[in-house]
């Protein structure tokens, strides 16, 4: 039989009191200890901050990207004729003028052609000239022979008034009177025919002397055209500026066509920015930009924007404002900023 025992319900009551008052206690130092400590706050060396003032202003958006100087204004100097480059006579990176050869080609075919061109041109001048003095002359024996009957005209018409008096007199007989006047009469006809030949030999000449003319511009036109091949065997630019590329070598054989040379003016650059697509969709012609050469910073201005992007990135013609900074040179990388 079990004996309960006195005590024991008020002993556990009392216990727990004690671990519940216990376990207060500690709650409560470990929140005033932890609101007591200051919180932790990470150091950095004064020297690799950028101390400022805060200010009002506007805020500008901007994208940045690479890119290069390049020339606004390139020439490639083609070749006209087929040809082997003999000699280069100018390196890349040499100022040069119009009146430069570059390089010298050379094509017999084209030498011959130039002087057999000369030599009809020469030709068909001294038949022009050939002509027009047996023309000249054929027109004069013309005007002699119209002037002579012109002359024998006013004789007979002379000849027939006076006749014409004396038969009112009776002095000639009326056969003698009516001869002179027929006289008279043929040989007005004849006057007036020599008139028409004379006009006619005038344009009959000018005529002939066109059609020589014609012939004769066609073997000039012909004799310039092969001499301009002949002359563009001696590659000259078109551009006064600085040789940039000479992509052929001396004993190569070259084709109508082919790329000789290109010349570039230095003076007048533009900055080719690479911007990344995603921020390429706000740019728009006409923003401010800033291109910063490494030497200097110069202000410019979008000017085109490539419709497509390539390998992630869309093309930004930037023209530049202002005066290049010294050794700004075509191909020289640069870092642009464009203000959206």
């Amino acid at each position: 039989m079990d004996i309960p025992r006195e005590g024991i319900a008020e002993q556990k009551r009392r216990k727990r009191i004690i671990y519940g008052v216990i376990a207060a206690v500690l709650l409560a130092g470990a929140w005033v200890g932890v609101s007591s400590l200051e919180p932790a706050a990470r150091s950095v060396e004064k020297s690799s901050l950028y101390i400022g003032r805060v200010e009002r202003g506007e805020m500008l958006r901007a994208v940045r990207g690479p890119g290069t100087l390049v020339p606004e204004e390139i020439r490639w100097i083609g070749a006209l004729t087929d040809g082997r480059v003999e000699r280069i006579l100018i390196k890349p990176g040499t100022v040069v003028d119009t009146n430069s050869v570059i390089m010298e080609l050379s094509n017999p075919t084209v030498e011959r052609a130039a002087q057999d061109a000369e030599l009809q041109v020469r030709a068909a001048q001294a038949d022009h000239e050939d002509l027009k003095v047996r023309l000249d002359s054929d027109y004069l024996n013309q005007q002699a022979s119209a002037a002579s009957v012109e002359a024998d005209f006013h004789e007979a018409q002379l000849e027939a008034e006076a006749n014409e008096v004396l038969s009112k007199d009776g002095l000639i007989s009326e056969i003698e009177l009516r001869r002179s006047q027929i006289r008279a009469k043929q040989l007005e006809n004849r006057h007036r025919i020599e008139q028409e030949r004379l006009i006619k030999a005038k344009e009959s000449l000018a005529a002939q002397l066109g059609a020589q003319k014609a012939r004769l511009d066609q073997a000039q036109a012909l004799y310039e055209l092969r001499q301009q091949e002949l002359d563009s065997l001696k590659v000259r630019p078109t551009l006064s500026g600085v040789l940039q590329e000479v992509p052929v070598e001396e004993g190569q054989q070259v084709s109508p066509g082919t790329n000789l040379a290109r010349v570039a003016r230095p003076d007048l650059l533009k900055a080719e920015l690479r911007i990344a697509e995603t921020q390429a969709r706000d740019i728009q012609v006409g923003q401010v930009a800033k291109v910063d050469t490494r030497n200097g910073v110069i202000d410019g201005r979008v000017a085109r924007i490539d419709p497509a992007a390539q390998d992630g990135t869309v093309t930004v013609d930037v023209t530049l404002e202002g005066d290049l900074p010294k050794g700004a040179r075509p191909q020289q990388s640069v870092d642009g900023t464009i203000e959206l």
